[in-house]
């Protein structure tokens, strides 16, 4: 039997462990305790986990895209470019 041991977090810890778990179990479509949340986000130390390693990994409609660039645009015409 592996031996545990007690480990104290704060409550705000405690939630964002929460939900990295449960975001893990919506990817790996099976149940995902705080531990194996723990060990996955140990896994990325020293990996050198950049921005670009999420290409791909947002599920978005073709309606939702425009819905975005629209959005996007519409922002942008509001920029004031200071210093130019």
């Amino acid at each position: 039997m592996t031996e545990v041991k007690t480990v104290k977090i704060s409550k705000e810890t405690y939630a964002r462990l929460s939900e990295i778990a449960g975001e893990l179990q919506m990817r790996l479509k099976h149940p995902v305790s705080l531990d194996e949340a723990m060990r996955y986000l140990f896994t990325l130390k020293g990996k050198g986990v950049k921005i670009t390693d999420l290409a791909g990994s947002w599920d978005v409609s073709e309606e939702e895209v425009v819905e975005i660039k629209a959005s996007l645009t519409e922002s942008w015409k509001k920029w004031i470019l200071l210093g130019l």
